[in-house]
């Protein structure tokens, strides 16, 4: 059932089901302004779209990002309206700082905080489980996804590693050649994307059975790397450096749209196509339309 409910894998889905091979170009924007824009948040950092609910969840520092258990998950709707603004947040055995990357995971949302893992409900936003990092005295963890085999997979950009959480149990599968922030999963290769926040100009593939690493192709500007996804074959990937989404496909890469702030952790609404773009220093959400034909 886990697998059910991945954003990637219905993302397969949502390919399959549209127009054909041509679809493999990757996204194109034909509208440089978000068809929707959704304001009222307190620094949001990431968007998931949850297919089954239909709705978007939206991770907030509100203060500082590790230290000040402030943080909480917004649910919109589809239409772009707050339905409840804290609608997860931490516990006193658990509390929540400031969420970063998310995923689904079966009935789940897994967030990443300052320490570790937060697991939601994602029916009732009741707090479930918090898979503790501290020992490994993580940097900075970011982004999280979750491989074919179920294993967990989070980004320490603040170190350049990247743990993994199998069975309940925290390791460190591989450093990273980079300081790597975001991270997503190829639908095709079964392999994790790794996006650079500094110190590199090029995107990279993980085999996590072989622990092998690749190179996927270098960058045209940009940097300071936060959200990426994989849609219509195509990697997009957001840069704070030079506030715009970028698009490789076949290892060439483009500036696709320039945004109206710093882009964080951004998420993909697979039934309308829309990308999610938060800006944290904003306090708001774009939603983006894309078609196929990006080149």
């Amino acid at each position: 059932m886990r697998s059910l409910y991945r954003n990637t894998v219905v993302l397969l889905t949502f390919i399959a089901a549209s127009a054909g091979a041509q679809n493999m170009a990757g996204p194109s924007f034909a509208d440089s302004e978000p068809a929707v824009v959704v304001t009222g948040f307190s620094g949001p950092e990431s968007v998931r779209y949850d297919p089954q609910m239909d709705v978007y969840y939206v991770s907030n520092f509100n203060g500082e990002a590790a230290g000040d258990a402030n943080g909480f998950v917004t649910r919109v709707s589809a239409e772009g309206e707050i339905l409840d603004l804290r609608f997860m947040t931490g516990s006193s055995e658990a509390p929540f700082h400031g969420g970063r990357g998310m995923y689904l995971d079966g009935d789940s949302l897994l967030v990443a905080d300052a320490g570790g893992i937060h697991r939601f409900d994602r029916g009732s936003g009741e707090p479930l489980e918090f898979i503790d990092f501290s020992s490994f005295e993580p940097g900075f963890l970011n982004d999280i996804v979750v491989s074919d085999d179920g294993s967990i997979y989070v980004t320490d950009t603040g170190t350049s590693r990247l743990f993994r959480v199998e069975g309940g149990q925290v390791s460190v599968a591989t450093e990273t050649p980079f300081a790597a922030n975001g991270v997503t999963l190829d639908p095709d290769s079964g392999e994790l994307i790794l996006v650079p926040w500094e110190g590199a100009t090029e995107f990279v593939a993980w085999n996590p059975q072989s622990g092998a690493f690749r190179t996927l192709g270098t960058v045209n500007g940009g940097g300071n790397y936060d959200g990426v996804e994989v849609i219509m074959g195509a990697i997009v990937a957001a840069s704070q450096a030079d506030t715009s989404l970028h698009v490789m496909r076949n290892g060439r890469d483009r500036q696709a749209l320039t945004l109206a702030g710093r882009p964080a952790d951004i998420g993909v609404d697979t039934k309308r196509r829309r990308i999610a773009v938060p800006y944290v220093s904003l306090d708001r959400v774009d939603l983006f339309a894309f078609g196929v034909g990006g080149n």
